[in-house]
């Protein structure tokens, strides 16, 4: 397989991307559609839209943000690197990316969606910058112990609330939820207030969450320090071998999550089921990336498709965002709580459709998609392909030992 998009770029990883980014429009989608995302489906849903649900709880949910997160930690080498190259200083650089990152996020989760990931990443990036350092070993392990940890303290808490709370059904949250569905279907200021009274909530569901996206950060680290997607992404023997380990261990995970959030268990279950999937969801993650990978070099064209769009992701997650606000709340359709599950997934399907054909069109066309072209340009501080100033020498911090190949068993 030849680089995606110009020298530099690794055409599984924007295949990878543009895949994932097929999960994360299911799950905002979900989110967007209307207040009972946290069940299996409101009131009166149909037996066909609690299936559509609780399928996407077992299959998609808190699957793909993970393979999303991994990629960022790779890409972070490879951007490292390509400092290096340059003669250009690193950390600049990435305080600036950082930045741009936290302001894009700023403005995606006040207008569109308060459920945004891209503050949480920005700030997370700081963190990884100062754990860059780490040999990839040394990385895992971290990685593991905050998988392990976030994993003990959602099962405890889930324990206790199994032990001593009391389940929460779709009929008592109608209340709250007819509040809710009234901001959503007015009009902007409405909807701009409903959206900073939910984000605060959204932003503590990414504080309790940030060691595990952490966690895929560092794995992500590790595995491009060892190069391992451009050294085992066309290992058909090895890619295999994770999908037969790891496939029905994630089956598995995802199975009991959709048990306890959804569908049969109570509420009461609720981070009991995330306590399983922080622990298997990275399994059902890998499965899915050695899968697709696998089926590469059968699909040729399909991977040229998956990896344009994988160019432009962050314009597709804006855009996602964007569409789905103009289909459910009042600044477009107000088709917030009018909708079964059902027929949104259905929906998505139709996008994501749209979004290949354009990242088709529009990078045959162009170098960036237009918000990597603005995150681009400030991470660079210059517009890209204009003349660079001089930069001092570069400032990797790294240890001459941490681009050793990553074993993997």
């Amino acid at each position: 397989m030849r680089p995606s998009g110009g020298s530099g770029r690794v055409l599984e990883l924007d295949v990878l991307r543009g895949f994932a980014l097929l999960g994360i429009l299911f799950v905002n989608a979900r989110m967007m559609m209307g207040p009972y995302g946290a069940f299996v489906g409101g009131p009166d849903s149909s037996a066909l839209d609690r299936g559509a649900a609780w399928a996407m709880t077992a299959l998609v949910t808190t699957k793909f943000y993970l393979l999303f997160s991994f990629l960022f930690g790779y890409s972070f080498v490879i951007q490292e690197r390509s400092a290096r190259r340059a003669g250009a200083a690193f950390a600049p650089r990435h305080l600036r990316r950082t930045a741009g990152l936290f302001g894009l996020g700023l403005a995606h989760a006040v207008l569109l969606y308060p459920g945004d990931i891209l503050m949480t990443y920005a700030v997370l990036a700081l963190v990884l910058y100062g754990l860059r350092g780490l040999a990839p070993r040394t990385a895992l392990r971290v990685a593991a112990c905050l998988v392990v940890v976030l994993a003990v303290v959602l099962l405890g808490y889930g324990l206790l609330t199994v032990a001593y709370g009391r389940p929460v059904t779709a009929q008592q949250y109608a209340p709250l939820a007819a509040r809710t569905v009234d901001a959503y279907r007015g009009g902007f200021r409405s909807v701009l207030g409903a959206h900073l009274r939910d984000l605060p909530a959204q932003l503590g569901a990414d504080l309790l969450f940030s060691p595990d996206l952490l966690a895929a950060f560092l794995a992500g680290l590790a595995a491009g320090r060892g190069r391992l997607v451009e050294r085992r992404g066309r290992d058909r023997v090895w890619l295999r071998k994770v999908v037969v380990r790891w496939l029905p261990v994630g089956l598995a995970g995802g199975v009991v999550t959709a048990v306890c959030c959804d569908w049969p268990l109570d509420s009461r279950w609720f981070m009991v089921g995330h306590a399983v999937a922080v622990l298997t969801a990275p399994a059902l993650t890998a499965s899915y990336a050695c899968g697709l990978l696998l089926l590469l070099d059968a699909m040729r064209p399909v991977a040229a498709v998956l990896a344009a769009s994988g160019r432009m992701a962050l314009t597709h997650y804006l855009s996602q965002s964007l569409v789905l606000a103009l289909v459910f709340t009042g600044y477009g359709l107000g088709l917030y709580d009018r909708v079964g599950t059902a027929v949104v997934l259905a929906g998505c399907l139709v996008l994501y459709g749209a979004q290949l054909a354009l990242g088709v069109s529009l990078m045959g066309r162009v170098r960036y998609a237009p918000v990597e072209l603005v995150l681009r340009t400030v991470t660079l501080g210059r517009r890209p392909g204009s003349s660079p100033r001089r930069a001092p020498c570069p400032d990797s911090g790294q240890d001459p030992a941490a681009d050793e190949p990553l074993r993997v068993p």
